[in-house]
């Protein structure tokens, strides 16, 4: 496999929260993982990010321990949290510029991702008067910026409109059609369907799932 999680854990004074993550994906692959608010999830997207730190355990990415490489991680991975990690005050253009030269950023808008997200319609706007979908849409955007094969995403299309929803999920088909592995975690069925596997996160730790177009027992199983 290229990429491997290996028996991550985590503890916040006496509560365990990541008791034993492991999981494993290859190029192309969409992961899912579903779960509760307050389960963990996020911590561990985080902490694969390097926003913080694990107890123990390994991010292997083609035999390599992320987790104790940050430059090799930061070469790697992509990472969007749930928030928008964007400063307000600058325009769409001027947050690009933070993670693009002039000359890739002007290709990537012209026939590149950043066209593919449709990033080049409000380049000029400060990001405080985007909406939702739109800062959702940059962020992935500057996530993207070093061709990372790996991408993180924490909710990436919650609260967001049919149309944005629909170019997020262009565009992370064409990442994976290009051999991008994409690591989700989600509350929407619609990204579950989208998904190559799925975990259910409970009592800290990950079991293999299945959706099969019961959402009754999904909720169950929650």
């Amino acid at each position: 496999m290229d990429l491997e999680i290996s028996h991550i854990r985590k503890s916040f004074k006496k509560k365990s929260v990541l008791r034993d993550i492991t999981l494993s994906g290859k190029k192309g692959d969409c992961i899912g993982i579903l779960g509760g608010n307050g389960c963990g999830k996020t911590t561990l997207l985080s902490i694969l990010a390097g926003a913080q730190k694990a107890d123990e355990g390994s991010f292997f990415w083609q035999g390599s321990d992320m987790l104790k490489d940050d430059v090799l991680r930061s070469r790697m991975v992509g990472y969007v949290p749930q928030g928008t990690p964007l400063f307000e005050e600058l325009s769409a253009k001027d947050n690009l510029r933070l993670w693009y030269d002039k000359e890739d950023m002007k290709k990537e808008l012209t026939d590149g991702v950043l066209a593919m997200l449709g990033i080049d319609e409000f380049l000029k706007v400060p990001v405080g008067k985007l909406s939702g979908g739109m800062k959702k849409r940059l962020s992935i955007g500057c996530a993207v910026a070093g061709k990372p094969p790996i991408l993180l995403l924490d909710e990436p299309t919650a609260a967001l409109d049919l149309v944005c929803r629909q170019r997020i999920w262009d565009y992370l088909a064409d990442y994976r059609q290009r051999g991008g592995i994409v690591l989700l975690v989600t509350h929407d069925i619609a990204e579950i369907e989208n998904c190559s596997k799925c975990f259910l996160f409970k009592d800290g730790s990950l079991v293999d799932y299945v959706y099969d177009g019961d959402v009754r027992g999904l909720v169950g199983q929650l």
